[in-house]
């Protein structure tokens, strides 16, 4: 349940992917509004120029969302500049036309890195400043998490993950008064989908559509309902309306799930604060044989152990 209503002036709001499409709309109808932006993203020069735009409660940040360093660097220069952080919301997003066939790897790796682990970054920078404030989080997903996209499995699968990774956090972060919503968007009038449209590949894939499915959305009706949810700190924000009968069937096994294990989650969250406290980056290791070995290959076993021998030996007794 969203929490009840709250004036949007004076609310620190963090932004990525800020400098075109829903982020830069978002930013300029919030300032409307009276909050405070921090502008985080790629291409600087609009950055600056909308930051200067929306005046001295406007800062902005060059960062690339897979370079966990520098999502850090934007959070804590966010709360150098305004005392907090009320509100974050990962918006930043690519894609790429592909078949899983034919694809680039690297591409199709690039966009699961942007959408899904930059929104990660984003969010974790965020959190112990949000949790201060008991703010809220906003990740912006897509109809792509439950509707098959064929010819764009990368940005379905990235969207997919955005929203389990949010409805995920709600409930850890709900004892400690923090909300978290998922936006949901069909086709918006952004440069993005103007690229699709362009595309041969996914430009022929949107020409087969039909009915509702094949309209392009206005970006202004899609900042409006975002704005709603930030003020509403809304667990769903979607545009058009239509996407809610679609999604609603999943429904039902969610709010089943929710109801059986929230009242766990506050001693299981101490628990998992006290063994990190105790054994470092050992605490988190991957489970089994197969994540033991993942962990050895990729350093993380050797990195953990400097922090807690015993536990990395533990594991791998457990793994064994």
């Amino acid at each position: 349940m969203p929490a009840a209503p709250r004036p949007i002036a004076g609310q620190v709001v963090l932004i990525t992917g800020a400098a075109r499409g829903i982020g830069e709309g978002t930013a300029r109808a919030l300032a409307a509004r009276g909050a405070r932006l921090s502008l985080v993203g790629l291409e600087p020069e609009r950055l600056e120029r909308l930051a200067a735009e929306l005046g001295p409660d406007a800062a902005w940040f060059e960062a690339d969302v897979t370079d966990r360093a520098a999502v850090d660097a934007a959070v804590a220069g966010t709360v150098e500049r305004f005392g907090g952080l009320d509100v974050a919301i990962a918006n930043a997003g690519i894609a790429v036309a592909e078949f899983a066939r034919s694809v680039d790897p690297d591409a199709f790796e690039r966009v699961i890195g942007v959408n899904l682990i930059g929104v990660w970054h984003t969010l974790h920078a965020a959190l112990p400043h949000v949790i201060e404030r008991r703010g809220y989080l906003l990740s912006v997903a897509s109809e792509a998490a439950f509707i098959p996209m064929p010819g764009a499995a990368s940005y379905a699968a990235s969207k997919a993950g955005v929203e389990h990774l949010s409805n995920s956090l709600r409930l850890e972060l709900a004892h400690l008064g923090v909300d978290v919503g998922v936006a949901y968007f069909h086709f918006i009038d952004t440069d993005m989908v103007r690229g699709t449209d362009s595309s041969p590949v996914a430009g022929r894939m949107r020409r087969a559509a039909r009915g509702p499915f094949a309209k392009t959305y206005a970006l202004e009706d899609a900042v409006q309902v975002m704005v709603e949810g930030v003020e509403i700190r809304a667990r769903r924000v979607m545009y058009p309306p239509w996407l809610r009968w679609l999604s609603a069937a999943r429904g039902v096994t969610r709010r089943l799930v929710e109801r059986q294990i929230l009242p766990a989650i506050p001693e299981a969250d101490r628990v998992a604060a006290e063994e990190a406290r105790l054994h470092g980056r050992a605490a988190s290791l991957p489970v089994g044989a197969g994540g033991i070995a993942d962990a050895e290959a990729s350093g993380q076993a050797a990195r953990a152990a400097l922090d807690d021998p015993a536990a990395v030996e533990a594991a791998e007794r457990a793994a064994s």
